[in-house]
C-alpha cells in the first residue's frame, strides 16, 4: 500500500512533498492471459507478445513478454492504488507525459510495481492543480526497471462543493 496510506491529502501537505516518494504499489502479476487481453484491445498481436512457444525459441526472453504500453497502461491503476488525491479533487486525469523509457521486458507471469516521487505541483487559477511524478515501475528480481516516465496529471477541482 501507499507511503502515504492512500486517501487523501492536502494541497499545503502535497507541497511539502515535492521532490520526495510518495507512493509504491502493490505488486502485481502481468499474466498472459492480461498480454493476450491487450494485444486484442490494441491489435497488436507480435508472436513476442502472443506465441509463448515461438517465443521461447526465438527471443533472447525464454518465453512471451509484455507489450511496453501494458507496462504504461497500469500506472493509471497503480497510482489510484499507491498515491492520494488532493483533498478538493474530485477526480484525477491523466495530462500526459514527457519522458518515457522502456528499459527492461516484462516477462509473462512476472510481477511489477510503481514507485511515485512526486517531482512537481502547479496551482492553475481555474483550480486544477497539475502533479508531475517521476515514476518507475519496477521487476521483480530484476535490476533494471521495465520502465521510468515523468507523468502529468491533474487534479479536478471537485466542482459538487460549489454552491
Amino acid at each position: 500500500m501507499g507511503l502515504l496510506s492512500v486517501g487523501t491529502i492536502s494541497i499545503e501537505r502535497a507541497r511539502e512533498l515535492v521532490g520526495q516518494e510518495v507512493g509504491l504499489s502493490d505488486w502485481r502479476v502481468v499474466s498472459q492471459e492480461m498480454i493476450d487481453q491487450f494485444a486484442a484491445a490494441t491489435d497488436d498481436h507480435q508472436f513476442i507478445h502472443t506465441d509463448p512457444e515461438r517465443a521461447a525459441r526465438e527471443t533472447p526472453y525464454g518465453g512471451t513478454i509484455a507489450h511496453g504500453f501494458l507496462s504504461l497502461s497500469l500506472l493509471s491503476t497503480m497510482v489510484f492504488e499507491a498515491v492520494p488525491l488532493l483533498d478538493t479533487a474530485g477526480m484525477g486525469v491523466n495530462f500526459g507525459f514527457e519522458r518515457i523509457r522502456f528499459l527492461a521486458p516484462v516477462r509473462s507471469g512476472a510481477r511489477i510495481r510503481a514507485r511515485f516521487v512526486l517531482a512537481n505541483l502547479n496551482e492553475r487559477p481555474s483550480g486544477i492543480v497539475e502533479i508531475n511524478y517521476d515514476v518507475t515501475v519496477e521487476i521483480e528480481n530484476s535490476l533494471k526497471p521495465a520502465l521510468t516516465a515523468h507523468w502529468l496529471t491533474l487534479a479536478m477541482p471537485d466542482r459538487s462543493r460549489d454552491g
